[in-house]
């Protein structure tokens, strides 16, 4: 069984997808993940439609990728697509967009869609976050409520080939301080900041 700290290092974008039938436990599975993640308040303002019909798959994979958005069109080729959606009428994502200018459905939206891509890892699944796409035609195929916002698109599938190295990263140095905010920064207290090392 592999450590956590496995997943999160063998994970990568997948690109091309064998043909191959994606069990459908495995998705409720990824779905279960997903549902357990924490939320602001707990309002869970993420809904997932997972298509998996592949005539509905592709109609809408071929509004979703039209025109400008045809760098993404490879994920139409996965077996498995999950719309990723906002619930935006949440009292929680109101305020918070108005009183402090962060928009907490995408927080909470990420945190879910990591715990599926995760669980997906795991189970021997690729998948790809996947921003760039039509939302306002994939509305109208799916006919996708208006209380329901379209926030990205999750192929997922077995991978028919995988970067064999994982993607550069900054060091963590360079990303994480104790007690201040950069190496030498300003602190509430006496002394210096470290860096994370």
């Amino acid at each position: 069984m592999p450590t956590f700290m496995e997943i999160v290092r063998s994970r990568r974008s997948i690109r091309r997808f064998l043909p191959r039938e994606v069990e459908r436990e495995k998705i409720l599975a990824c779905l279960e993940a997903a549902r357990l993640a924490p939320s602001a308040d707990n309002v869970q303002p993420w809904r997932f439609a997972v298509l998996d019909d592949p005539a509905l798959k592709e109609r809408a994979c071929a509004a979703a990728f039209s025109g400008i958005h045809g760098l993404s069109r490879f994920a139409a080729q996965a077996p498995v697509v999950i719309v990723v959606l906002a619930r935006l009428d949440f009292l929680a994502n109101r305020l918070g967009r108005r009183i402090q200018g962060t928009q907490f459905y995408l927080i909470d939206i990420g945190i879910a869609v990591e715990h599926l891509v995760l669980q997906a890892e795991e189970l021997g699944l690729g998948t790809c976050w996947v921003g760039w796409f039509n939302p306002r035609a994939l509305r109208r195929v799916l006919r996708i409520p208006k209380k329901y916002k379209p926030v990205a698109l999750l192929p997922i599938g077995y991978a028919a080939s995988r970067p064999p190295r994982e993607t550069k990263r900054k060091p963590l140095e360079a990303i994480a301080w104790f007690n201040a905010v950069e190496p030498g920064g300003s602190r509430a207290g006496p002394g210096e900041g470290s860096p994370a090392s």
